[in-house]
């Protein structure tokens, strides 16, 4: 049996009101480590997919274990609460040296993760070591502003993966309940990012509900179903998928601005997660472009040609 939609409107009719945000669990990484070990196998990007375990495995390690770092200013927080900003904005964050200290710890977990690093990861984790501090944040800013050819492309999944852990370092500082839930919420109440893709709740109390998954601290958050998570038109969207598509993946094309939004149905595909379903469906996005479609929803972990902004 299918889930029932909720429409705007009904939700807040509805005797349970589904929370705004929902926070990301302790051993997300290992989720995804899993995940991703179990898409691979027979995936035409098995080997990349493999990798991005790994990446997991190393971000797991990390976040099980941090390095010392800086509580942020409980003071900055809580103004970032009283006037509905997010809490950890990344034009502030990047300025603080945090991040790269976790981006050294997770180096060291990476090569430690490695069995045999081919030559082009081998670079690319080299170039990452070897960069001051300035040339690593000019890289972040490009790489989270979405500015994709302002960096090596072969640097980008791994400095991705070193900004997801970073962010979801500090995520364990932040209060949920002091974020008050604002109509048509495009972007992360947490941090202000973009969603990378949206998923589709199997059970009560939120059975048919939408989140919209951050690509960077990878918070949720509620965002209603058939409306456009971009230019927030209503008129009528598209979901779109192929015979080849895998179970309960779905993309949500909006006809108004032409872009669409991956979408995973947990109903349909109940192990799988929003972030490596993303990764492992290239195909589709390949085949949408062609169509017209224009992808705006950044993956960390991914390095894009060309500059994000436009697409």
């Amino acid at each position: 049996m299918s889930s029932p939609i909720l429409e705007p409107g009904q939700i807040e009719a509805s005797a349970t009101t589904p929370p705004f945000v929902q926070l990301p669990p302790a051993d997300l990484f290992r989720q995804r480590a899993e995940r991703l070990d179990a898409l691979a196998e027979g995936h035409v990007m098995g080997s990349y997919l493999t990798l991005m375990a790994i990446s997991a495995r190393a971000q797991q390690r990390v976040l099980d274990n941090p390095p010392d770092m800086p509580a942020l200013a409980a003071g900055d927080l809580n103004a970032a609460y009283r006037h509905d900003m997010p809490p950890l904005a990344v034009d502030s964050l990047l300025q603080q040296d945090g991040w790269q200290r976790l981006l050294d710890a997770w180096l060291d977990a990476f090569d430690a993760e490695l069995s045999a690093p081919t030559g082009a990861v081998s670079e690319a984790l080299a170039a990452l070591c070897d960069a001051d501090g300035e040339t690593r944040q000019h890289w972040a800013r490009a790489l989270l502003g979405g500015h994709f050819d302002h960096l090596p492309a072969a640097v980008a999944p791994f400095l991705g993966a070193a900004l997801q852990l970073a962010w979801r370092v500090w995520l364990d500082q932040v209060d949920a309940s002091g974020i008050r839930e604002r109509e048509d919420q495009t972007l992360c109440p947490c941090c202000g990012s973009l969603p990378v893709a949206g998923v589709i709740r199997h059970r009560q109390p939120i059975d048919g509900v939408r989140y919209l998954l951050c690509s960077l601290c990878s918070t949720e958050w509620h965002y209603v179903r058939l409306k456009c998570s971009h230019c927030l038109s209503t008129r009528e969207l598209d979901y779109l998928h192929f015979e080849d598509t895998p179970q309960g993946v779905r993309a949500e094309a909006c006809p108004e601005c032409e872009t669409y939004l991956k979408q995973l149905y947990l109903e349909q595909e109940p192990a799988g997660e929003a972030f490596t379903a993303d990764l492992a469906t290239l195909d589709l996005d390949m085949r949408l472009d062609a169509q017209g479609y224009h992808r705006i929803a950044p993956n960390l972990q991914l390095a894009p040609g060309g500059d994000g902004q436009e697409a």
